[in-house]
């Protein structure tokens, strides 16, 4: 006679002694370095591991995965998955509490899985750093077979899926090098990057240096390693949401529109206010991105290096936009190395992930001089203008006021690159150089230099004349003839988007 349900007994009877196990275990897992260290953490103003990952993502979308790895909690990083804006995302976080947030065989398994699935399922890769590297075998660990170092994967996600890293304390060694291998890099203003620590650095070099000497912001921005630096753990969280938002969660796919109250054409008359007509006269270029973006919002990258150069994301119509835009009120917006090798690399991400271009140029050329030279200034303006001519996106260019020699080619002014739109202000003045340096160079006289400058005054409607530029236009029309290129521009996208192929080598 077969059972009835009745004649069985609760399940969870059966189960009760496993699942009791199981939640112990992950309990341990998640309990961190203990209640102690934890709480000493907090006492420091700093969020912990898993606090900085409930603060990234949204509330309650969080996936573990390899909770049980390792023989210490969670092998000192927590990893898994959830969402931002709905949009899913990998993420990992070093976890300071459990040796130092350092990296065995288990969290090495688990960085290298994170990045997998995130190359696999097509979504971007969130890294939150705090930890001395790589540590020794723990004693009775066994001994892990020969596997891949989870910095190759991540290499293999470049320009397929957003990349971001968040340095929240000392990161040294090798969980610091996703670092320079990211689309984007933040640091708060008390964390620390390094190659080693100073206990290294003193052993092996005799040099003795603290952590901030070694690898503060002041080191990380002036070296280009990190972009931005934020307050505190919060801030920097809510800037990794902001910057994921304006791009697509791969380069399969296009970037997210952003509805709003201030997507339609509009004029702009205090442009005029905002660029003074004479050219010697310097101005916050900050001020006409302000009027010409959606709600005036941007995010800046890199905004304490390579300051005569602004890399902003912000919308336009809705659609986000990238905006290389020359600054004025630095170098009168010349061009040095540290703003080339920024404007490149930022041109590049943009292109991957299928961000249109804008271009505003108002430079009077590359940064001359024996010190720009020695530091490699047409090296440098080499990997910029490359950059900008392998893009496939959208392009748009305008020139407001100047844009002389290889500055003008490097802010993609040259005809038969690729804009969608190329654009002056009325009276800019465009040559090889301006009319002073000519007249020297040509060993001029007054009356020779008089002509010279004429000529220039002149140059913006001499280009037109012969296409040079599609059209001028009154500064007050900026963001609409902007914005009548980019929704032309977009009509481009009448094929599935696929990941940029670059083939050539960088200068």
């Amino acid at each position: 006679m077969s059972e009835t349900p009745g004649d069985a007994g609760d399940p969870l009877d059966d189960w009760a002694p496993l699942l009791d196990d199981l939640a112990r275990r992950k309990g341990a897992a998640r309990g961190m370095g203990g209640a102690e260290k934890v709480e000493r953490r907090r006492a420091t103003g700093r969020l912990d591991a898993r606090a900085r990952i409930d603060h990234l993502l949204d509330p309650g979308s969080f996936t573990e995965i390899g909770t049980l790895v390792g023989e210490v909690p969670a092998d000192g990083v927590v990893a898994g998955s959830g969402t931002i804006d709905g949009r899913p995302v990998m993420v990992g976080a070093e976890d300071f509490t459990v040796m130092g947030g350092s990296i065995g065989a288990g969290s090495t398994a688990k960085r290298y899985r994170i990045a997998e699935l995130a190359e696999l399922d097509r979504i971007p890769l969130v890294m939150l750093l705090e930890g001395a590297g790589h540590r020794p075998p723990l004693p009775g660990e066994p001994r892990t077979a020969r596997a891949p170092t989870d910095l190759i994967q991540q290499a293999r996600l470049s320009g397929r899926v957003p990349v971001v890293t968040g340095v929240m304390g000392a990161s040294a060694g090798h969980g610091a090098l996703i670092v320079p291998m990211s689309d984007f890099s933040l640091m708060t203003a008390d964390a620390c990057v390094f190659t080693a620590g100073p206990p290294v650095v003193l052993a092996s070099l005799g040099e003795d240096v603290t952590k901030e000497e070694l690898g503060g912001p002041e080191v990380a921005v002036a070296s280009g390693l990190v972009h931005n630096v934020v307050a505190d753990d919060g801030a920097l969280l809510d800037d990794i949401r902001t910057y994921l938002g304006f791009f697509p969660s791969s380069a399969w796919s296009h970037p997210p529109r952003s509805e709003g109250d201030d997507t339609g054409p509009r004029p702009v008359p205090e442009v005029l206010d905002l660029v003074p007509k004479d050219n010697k006269k310097a101005y916050d270029m900050c001020g006409v991105l302000g009027a010409v973006l959606d709600g005036g919002r941007c995010f800046e990258v890199q905004p304490d290096f390579g300051r005569s150069v602004l890399c902003v994301l912000g919308h336009l119509g809705g659609e986000p936009v990238a905006v290389v835009a020359n600054q004025p009120r630095t170098l009168a917006g010349a061009i040095d190395v540290d703003a080339a090798d920024k404007a490149a690399h930022f041109i590049q991400v943009a292109d991957s992930f299928h961000l249109p271009l804008v271009f505003l140029s108002d430079n009077p050329g590359m940064l001359a001089g024996t010190r720009s030279e020695q530091a490699g200034v047409l090296r440098a303006g080499g990997r910029m203008f490359a950059a900008q001519a392998q893009t496939r996106t959208v392009k748009l260019h305008v020139t407001l006021r100047k844009a002389f020699g290889f500055g003008s080619m490097v802010m993609s002014m040259v005809s038969f690159s690729g804009q969608s739109v190329s654009l002056a202000f009325p009276g800019a003045i465009l040559g090889a150089m301006g009319a002073k340096g000519a007249g020297n160079a040509l060993g001029a006289d007054e009356e020779e230099v008089a002509a010279l400058q004429q000529v220039e005054m002149e140059a913006a409607y001499r280009s037109a004349s012969g296409l040079g530029f599609d059209e001028l236009i009154d500064p007050r029309e900026l963001r609409n003839a902007l914005l009548t290129g980019l929704r032309r521009g977009l009509s481009r996208r009448q094929a599935a988007p696929e990941p940029t192929s670059r083939v050539a080598i960088a200068p």
